[in-house]
């Protein structure tokens, strides 16, 4: 059963990743000035996309615990004990995710094509990790 639930947790983090998509082409491209001309679904998408990489990352650290919302810095420091490489990609997923896209909703393709990169990297390098954590 809790093979099951880790499971259904990668892919409940790609079907996040799917609604991004879906989001951020409500944004409507301009290939003239190569970005984005509703920021606001970008700050949409690049929130989407923060909340996957969260899922995939408790999926393997267990941060989550008792009612508060953890820092960055809890994952940060989760994860740098386990993965110096995966540590790389949730510091640059946190900056252009969460704060490049989510905040500042910057429109800039490239900016955002990098966050899904991102985000997809690190569902995929905790999908990689989990059967260590079940086999151990």
């Amino acid at each position: 059963m809790e093979n099951t639930k880790i499971t259904y947790s990668i892919e409940e983090a790609r079907r996040y990743v799917a609604n991004a998509e879906e989001t951020i082409k409500k944004a409507k491209y301009d290939p003239e000035i190569q970005s984005y001309i509703d920021s606001k679904y970008v700050r949409t998408a690049g929130d989407i996309l923060w909340k996957g990489c969260l899922i995939a990352l408790d999926t393997v650290f267990q941060v989550r615990k008792g009612k508060r919302r953890p820092s960055i810095d809890k994952y940060r420091d989760a994860v740098a004990k386990r993965d110096r490489k995966l540590l790389n990609y949730v510091n640059n997923g946190y900056d252009i995710t969460h704060l490049c896209m989510g905040y500042d909703g910057t429109t800039d393709k490239k900016i955002c094509d990098r966050g899904f990169e991102i985000t997809n990297a690190i569902i995929d390098y905790c999908a990689m990790m989990i059967p260590k954590l079940v086999c151990a």
